[in-house]
């Protein structure tokens, strides 16, 4: 199994493509292919056909999944870029942000 540094929900920084610099929240994790789909991130214009939900059809907006190496995590002190490390305490499992040593909650 392949463990990973950020998960659905988390405040992500991208640190390289069209998109580097910008901020958003992970929507969804797709594991096995270690790409994330972030909030207004990596936009491409995908064509749909007229349907029940969209009976204009026409070119839709829409985020694409983004490679986990290029995210990182966001120091909830700072605001910043930060590495995790991870600590465990019992069964629970604690992700530390490494430039403050606050909880990633």
């Amino acid at each position: 199994m392949i463990k990973l540094h950020i998960r659905k929900g988390d405040n992500v920084i991208v640190l390289a493509g069209r998109d580097k610099g910008k901020t958003g929240k992970v929507q969804k994790v797709l594991v096995e292919e270690q790409r994330a789909i972030v909030e207004g991130i990596n936009m491409v214009s995908k064509s749909s056909k007229p349907s029940a939900q969209n009976p204009q059809g026409g070119i839709v907006k829409q985020e694409a999944p983004i490679h986990i190496s290029n995210l990182s995590l966001i120091d909830p002190k700072s605001g910043k870029a930060t590495r995790v490390s991870i600590k465990h305490e019992g069964k629970n499992v604690i992700r530390i942000a490494k430039k403050s040593g606050e909880e990633i909650k």
